[in-house]
């Protein structure tokens, strides 16, 4: 019979609903002997889990240890107090998307992206931008109403702010995979600062994409919208296109822009 579920006391599920089981793993730096695997153990008792399982323990350099260990946890979280912002967007076809900007627009969306410092991971960006896309939903290169520059990787932030400027961009699209040290956090805020040092913070849609990057975590660090794992072409696709629609209700202007142009732009 299944258990009733409580969503103003909700644990993780491991066997039964509500019995607290989790799974993690961590590293050492230490070799993987008796005492490693009781340190480990012990650690996690002192996190304040219990019911602690070392299930694989190996070397994975000198003098580091990798553990993988099942646990309980006793605390829980009423999760009808949980919010957050979520990212709500109209699920349309890339043909809809294209005939709305013929018809709305009327001009091809411009776009451009790039993975900026010492990121050089693309395989995010390529999936979104590329003409190929992701999982059978086609890029965004691909659609008649974007007009996409990618830039590639390891991109410092003033050439993609230089470029996007000389596009003309609607959009700049940032993707940040490595994430050591909160990098992607680091690189993310300069792009911000550096936009707002040339007068031109409110000048483009501003995306952000990643492993690590969440809407939430996008909205605090002054872009539009942050699309993590999971996302597709057609969901930044639609997005960028409802931002721009709502520019064009409120200017009246298919360039997107401000009547009056922002300190620094050309």
């Amino acid at each position: 019979m299944k258990a009733e579920l409580d969503l103003k006391s909700l644990k993780p599920y491991g066997d039964t609903t509500g019995d607290g089981s989790v799974q993690m793993s961590f590293t050492l730096p230490v070799e993987p002997t008796p005492k490693a695997r009781e340190a480990a153990t012990l650690i996690v008792r002192e996190w304040g889990f219990t019911d602690i399982k070392i299930a694989h323990m190996s070397k994975i350099g000198e003098n580091y240890a990798f553990f993988v260990v099942f646990a309980r946890c006793g605390k829980s979280i009423d999760y009808t107090k949980v919010h957050v912002p979520e990212l709500s967007t109209e699920k349309r076809t890339y043909k809809e998307i294209d005939q709305i900007i013929v018809v709305k627009i009327k001009r091809p969306i411009r776009l451009v992206g790039a993975c900026t410092g010492y990121d050089a991971h693309t395989v995010g960006l390529d999936a979104i931008l590329n003409m190929k896309g992701f999982d059978g939903d086609i890029g965004l290169e691909r659609y008649r109403g974007f007009r996409v520059v990618n830039m590639g990787s390891q991109v410092p932030t003033s050439d993609l702010i230089d470029r996007a400027v000389k596009e003309k961009a609607d959009a700049i699209l940032l993707s940040k995979i490595v994430s050591q040290k909160d990098i992607h956090v680091s690189d993310m805020r300069e792009l911000t600062g550096k936009l707002k040092k040339r007068g031109l913070e409110n000048r483009f849609i501003l995306v952000a994409g990643g492993p690590r990057v969440t809407h939430k975590l996008a909205l605090e660090l002054g872009y539009d919208a942050g699309f993590t794992i999971g996302a597709r072409p057609s969901d930044v696709a639609n997005f960028i296109l409802e931002k721009m629609l709502a520019k064009l209700d409120s200017t009246g202007d298919n360039e997107g822009t401000k009547k009056k142009k922002s300190k620094g732009e050309t």
